[in-house]
């Protein structure tokens, strides 16, 4: 669990945005090929991190990047669950959290809010899909959405089993894995 925590927090971290440099830096290195001087005005892609950094210095003002822009907003409005969000920001809903107080979109929220609305009611008829039509639907959840998918798989599973004789108590893997006191009386 920590290492998914982990991980979802560097990708966000990672992902490049847009920025313009509203003053002129020296010992900045942006592209390889070009000096360690970046221009007022110029507009490049920063790590997060970095942009969130130089933002909050008022150094740069971040652009709104492309998995929240008007093209992606209209495709999703149009058919949310078959857009690809993986391919423009596996972990859009965190990420979209983070950057949205520092570009000054309120949109942002509602528009999140509204594709999962919209992806989760998708979920919930994903697991009685043909395994083909299924695997296509699932190439295009976002991580976030994905671990969602499978939590819902794995309940519906142990529900399933519980259902027709299975365990009636078990313990919550959320409370730490090891088996209460209770549980295991009644096991």
């Amino acid at each position: 669990m920590r290492a998914k925590q982990t991980q979802a927090s560097s990708v966000r971290t990672f992902e490049l945005v847009p920025v313009v440099f509203h003053k002129s830096a020296n010992g900045v290195k942006v592209d390889p090929s070009a000096g360690d001087c970046v221009e007022e005005g110029a507009k490049v892609e920063q790590p997060f991190w970095l942009a969130q950094e130089l933002c909050l210095r008022q150094a740069v003002s971040i652009i709104v990047p492309a998995c929240f822009n008007q093209k992606t907003r209209r495709e999703i409005q149009t058919d949310a669950a078959n857009v690809d969000l993986r391919s423009r920001c596996p972990y859009l809903y965190k990420f979209g959290c983070k950057i949205a107080p520092m570009i000054g979109d309120r949109t942002i929220g509602k528009m999140l809010l509204s594709t999962f609305r919209m992806r989760y009611k998708d979920f919930t008829k994903a697991h009685t899909m043909a395994y083909a039509v299924a695997s296509k639907f699932l190439m295009v959840l976002t991580k976030e959405d994905t671990n969602l998918y499978e939590a819902a798989q794995h309940s519906m599973a142990t529900f399933k089993k519980w259902r027709i004789g299975g365990l009636r108590f078990q313990s919550a893997s959320v409370l730490g894995g090891r088996g209460n006191q209770l549980s295991r009386c009644f096991s």
